[in-house]
């Protein structure tokens, strides 16, 4: 499937976008090893977490949809049963990483895959701490999918100070220390998600949380039983990074964007972009499971600014469509410490100094980081042809930035934005843009 998007102003109206899908993932996850049923009302409905759901049924779980409203019959810690067949998670980091560390402590074997995309990520990095819990997983030579993990008489505790800024491997750990024995230990230096911790505390799973010297530090214990929960899971702040620079960049653009997850942990372009200039409003703010806001948008000039290296965990989703927004600033904007992004689903470095370069816009790519020139707010983007070598998130913001083109925009192999956002055309021309897929 491919895009073609002809250029754009006056964006205008209301719009919700899909549920969180990192939130999504993890509230499949507990509510299959709670013991009852779990009600669970907007769960994001795309790819990812549809394979999350196969997953958990392969294992036993019966999960009923009724119009949109998902019911999950937890059986318990220790009531999946083994599969049939090797489980296979898509496209899904998220669910392979964090289910990883739920299957090291079952009574069964298990083999984990995925799509081509996914079995090219770097899978070692949950690999070493389950090993140190005493799991018996390997994977692939290379340290990507498969993985095999073999049953183990018990899990030991461990205590782990993250090497990378991952919420997947915090996530990992913590949900195999549901089943260690003794007092399981995170420490982070940098700020990453914080979704399984609020979700923790959601099913009513203990846990310490302790901030110190700029190191935060997760304390859990095994438990012998989780609770079922009800849940309503907000709008993904991911999704909605794209209608956010979409109003900012766009002539005479005014967007509301409603009921929208604003933790603190995810809303690093929100700071970045403020810092830019940008016209942004939080309205009807809300503290439920999860922070929530409307978020009004309005065309803005933007500034470039040397980006604050702390906020770089915080945003990695959200950092090809900020690349758009500082290709459309007056300056030039640097981005240092990101080598995460080569690791995706793509090498969203690489491809998106590609689109960058196919629209018009000068650059320095650095192995962690690029400086790009931006064109200013009366710059325009030339009329191209785009690859998103199949990542979901460089295809949305390469559809996106196509709005400031000459005339019009192909953005090629764009079938995995069904991923994260099943409906992004439907979106898109509810605002008025003028998009259309074709094969």
């Amino acid at each position: 499937m491919n895009f073609l998007i002809k250029k754009g102003e006056g964006l205008k109206g209301e719009i919700t976008v899909p549920g969180d899908k990192s939130i999504s993932h993890r509230s499949i996850i507990l509510s299959s090893l709670a013991e009852g049923t779990s009600r669970i009302t907007g769960l994001l409905e795309g790819e990812d977490c549809l394979a999350t759901i196969e997953v958990f049924r392969e294992m036993g779980i019966k999960i009923h949809n009724d119009d949109g409203v998902y019911y999950i019959e937890g059986k318990g810690l220790k009531g999946l049963e083994s599969p049939d067949k090797t489980l296979d998670f898509g496209n899904s980091g998220t669910s392979v990483r964090l289910c990883s560390g739920i299957l090291s402590a079952q009574n069964f074997k298990t083999i984990l895959t995925g799509d081509i995309s996914l079995s090219s990520r770097p899978m070692q990095r949950i690999v070493e701490p389950l090993s140190a819990m005493g799991a018996n997983i390997s994977s692939a030579e290379g340290g990507t999918l498969p993985l095999e993990i073999y049953p183990v008489d018990k899990l030991n505790s461990v205590k782990y100070s993250l090497p990378v800024a991952s919420a997947q491997v915090k996530s990992c750990i913590m949900l195999a220390g549901l089943f260690a024995e003794g007092k399981t230990e995170i420490e982070e230096s940098a700020v990453t998600r914080n979704h399984t911790e609020n979700m923790f505390q959601e099913f009513n799973i203990p846990i310490e949380i302790n901030n110190s010297n700029n190191v935060k530090n997760i304390v859990l214990r095994k438990v012998d039983l989780i609770k079922p929960a009800n849940l309503n899971i907000c709008g993904d702040f991911s999704s909605a990074a794209f209608f956010i620079v979409a109003a900012l960049i766009s002539p005479n653009s005014e967007l509301l964007i409603k009921n929208v997850g604003i933790n603190e942990t995810r809303i690093g372009l929100l700071h970045a972009l403020r810092h830019m200039g940008a016209n942004i409003e939080l309205k009807n703010q809300l503290d439920s499971i999860e922070p929530t806001a409307d978020i009004l948008v309005k065309t803005s000039n933007l500034k470039a600014i040397n980006l604050n290296t702390k906020l770089v965990a915080n945003m990695i989703d959200e950092m090809p469509v900020f690349f758009i927004a500082a290709a459309l600033a007056e300056g030039k904007t640097l981005v240092k410490d990101a080598k995460e992004l080569r690791t995706k689903e793509s090498d969203r470095l690489q491809a998106m100094a590609d689109a960058l370069k196919s629209f018009g816009v000068n650059f320095d790519l650095k192995d962690d980081g690029i400086a790009i020139y931006g064109l200013g707010s009366k710059g325009t983007f030339n009329s191209t042809d785009i690859d998103s070598y199949g990542d979901h998130r460089i295809a949305m913001a390469s559809a996106i930035g196509s709005l400031r083109c000459d005339t019009e925009v192909n953005v090629l192999d764009c079938l995995n934005v069904n991923t994260s956002y099943p409906n992004f055309l439907e979106t898109c021309k509810d605002i008025g843009i003028d998009i259309q897929n074709y094969e």
